[in-house]
């Protein structure tokens, strides 16, 4: 069972309690159908626009095990409000560079 960390958006932790990001990752479907069933080991939020804290929490997760990091559907789909992170391909990119080669990126959980 792979671990993993998932990155949620700061602007919807208030509607949006991450139910379905944990249910799909246990049984491996939809975003995480690549990796099979897996453990979410960290749930954090991208720390707010641009998303610049995301790239430290990453490296906290990694140092922690996680082997692969999930952006979460709010990031980079807009759901639940229909509305993408306009920072998440610049966020992706500084999220891969710090996790190194050895971690798989996600673009979305659901």
């Amino acid at each position: 069972m792979k671990k993993v960390g998932i990155i949620r958006c700061q602007q919807t932790e208030d509607m949006c309690p991450g139910t379905t990001d944990f249910k799909v990752a246990a049984q491996g479907k939809l975003g995480f159908e690549s990796l099979g069933p897996s453990e979410v080991v960290g749930f954090v939020s991208c720390g707010g626009c641009p998303g610049k804290r995301a790239i430290g929490r990453v490296k906290v997760m990694v140092d922690r095990g996680v082997e692969a990091i999930v952006f979460a559907s709010c990031i980079s789909k807009g759901n639940p409000i229909g509305f993408a992170c306009p920072h998440f391909a610049e966020m992706r990119e500084a999220v891969a560079k710090v996790a190194g080669p050895g971690v798989e990126i996600l673009d979305y959980t659901h």
